[in-house]
């Protein structure tokens, strides 16, 4: 055998070990999901003897989960939205405009990635409580918006700089406006670096435990992370509706990676080589 051979294929095994390795627990969550609690904890690691739907006929049925499922996919879905619209109209003025104060006015921008938000949390509160905005979903929209921008920013601005000024110029020859040349010629090229700050703030929104349990009170106005907590009692947990809970919240992820893997890649690799 070849040399190379050998080497590309010992790469192989190496990803493939631990792609299984990433997946085992995911695979925990999904059989635990079947199994009754009893039985989760005496064979945590075995395959359920019996498969049973009486977690997911409890979660379903007994618990609002389907209010937890829509009101995280609206937070989710209307904070990446702002995000992507807020952070391409400031990535591509800092790109494409000649003012002195560009590099500042992105480093700016970068500060909201060095500080912690959390250690704000007295300051938001009062701030969400004089707006009147506690216990809405908005709270949660606005604070995930501010959160996600910084990085937006810096993801866009950096694959703005990429692209040939040539196309722009001429876009601007035909009598494109600038938001015409934005739209329908500069938004179609990013599409790697639009899906890679999509997937980052989707699941920090969809995954996030501490602001809606700060900001949220109302039962049915509760994310899914926050909602779940419900099944943890003072003397026992109902683990196999948690699993259950677990495995349907995960699903918008993993359909969104599907989707969006390629332009994730493409846009974290970005940049990299020229």
């Amino acid at each position: 055998m070849k040399p190379h051979l050998a080497y590309r294929i010992g790469q192989h095994v190496i990803g493939y070990v631990f792609a299984l390795l990433s997946l085992y627990p995911v695979f925990l969550m999904v059989t635990a999901s079947f199994k009754t609690t009893i039985e989760i904890f005496t064979k945590p690691l075995s395959l359920p003897t019996k498969f049973s739907l009486a977690a997911y006929d409890k979660l379903l049925g007994q618990m609002p989960f389907g209010t937890y499922f829509v009101n995280s996919v609206i937070v989710s879905v209307v904070s990446v939205f702002l995000i992507l619209l807020t952070a391409t109209l400031a990535s591509y003025y800092i790109s494409r405009t000649r003012y002195k104060w560009n590099e500042a006015l992105l480093f700016i921008f970068l500060l909201g990635m060095m500080i912690p938000i959390k250690l704000g949390i007295v300051p938001l509160f009062l701030l969400m409580k004089g707006l009147h905005l506690t216990n809405t979903a908005w709270s949660l929209i606005l604070i995930y918006t501010a959160i996600g921008i910084p990085m937006g920013v810096m993801i866009l601005s950096g694959f703005f700089r990429t692209l040939p000024t040539e196309l722009e110029e001429a876009g601007r020859i035909d009598g494109c406006t600038d938001m015409q040349i934005l739209g329908k010629i500069v938004v179609p090229l990013m599409r790697p670096a639009l899906g890679t700050v999509m997937i980052i703030n989707f699941v920090t929104a969809w995954n996030d435990f501490f602001f809606p349990l700060i900001f949220i009170q109302s039962e049915l106005k509760k994310t899914i992370p926050v909602g779940l907590m419900s099944l943890f009692g003072e003397y026992a947990s109902d683990w196999s509706t948690l699993f259950s809970g677990l495995t349907l919240a995960s699903l918008p992820m993993i359909l969104l990676f599907m989707f969006a893997s390629r332009q994730f890649m493409d846009g974290m690799t970005a940049g990299a080589v020229k």
